[in-house]
């Protein structure tokens, strides 16, 4: 009985951490979205999730790992991100551009703005450098799953020069040009990107000539 009752004390503190740790997650998310992480402070996130310093700290260890920790758990629980699938990101047939720029433009549309905030706040903190390397990372293995037909078909250095041409069009930069800076539509940001992933894939076979990026790649 004594066994069952300190059993059950336990789960209920565990949960009782895990639900602070929640709270201290979306306060950062709250604050991060109003201004950049060195402007805000651990007593303001603390207050908002209605705790201490100290219980953050606890948790935490430090500003640095809350961040980092904040930012995995929001991308982890509010996107489209498949933990299991090729750079994580949500399968679509190797091949298909269409699918591949949907899939990736899902995720971009989820947490694009808060990407290019922390790429906006690399160089002052470099606690975000290890989650955007990872990004980085997932972004060139999803690029080569998803557009292995279109790699495959080129050699050497045309095929480098097709893989930095389908980094660009995919880039989360390319995403916050064209649905923000020029203020497209989601359908039309989509149809501008697969228009350009189209046009440096493309190969002339009736005629013989090279592809854009055999061309671009000989000059």
């Amino acid at each position: 009985m004594k066994k069952k009752k300190r059993h059950y004390v336990m789960t209920a503190r565990s949960a009782k951490a895990e639900a602070t740790r929640e709270r201290i997650c979306e306060s950062v998310m709250h604050l991060y979205r109003e201004r950049p992480i060195d402007e805000f402070t651990l007593d303001e996130v603390a207050q908002r999730a209605g705790t201490t310093v100290q219980t953050v700290l606890r948790a935490f260890k430090s500003k640095d790992n809350l961040i980092i920790e904040a930012l995995d758990h929001f991308t982890k629980k509010d996107s489209p991100f498949v933990a299991d699938r090729p750079g994580g990101f949500a399968p679509s047939p190797p091949g298909d551009v269409v699918a591949a720029v949907k899939s990736i433009f899902d995720i971009y549309e989820t947490i694009g703005d808060l990407v290019v905030r922390n790429l906006a706040n690399e160089d002052k903190n470099p606690a975000l450098k290890p989650l955007l390397d990872q990004g980085r990372a997932n972004h060139h293995v999803w690029i080569k799953s998803v557009f292995a037909p279109q790699l495959k078909a080129r050699q050497g250095a045309a095929r480098a020069q097709l893989f930095n041409c389908l980094a660009v069009a995919t880039d989360v930069y390319a995403w916050k040009i064209l649905r923000r800076d020029l203020g497209l539509s989601r359908s039309a940001t989509q149809a501008a990107a697969i228009e350009m992933i189209t046009a440096v894939t493309l190969t002339e076979i009736s005629d013989g000539t090279l592809s854009v990026v055999e061309l671009v790649g000989r000059r």
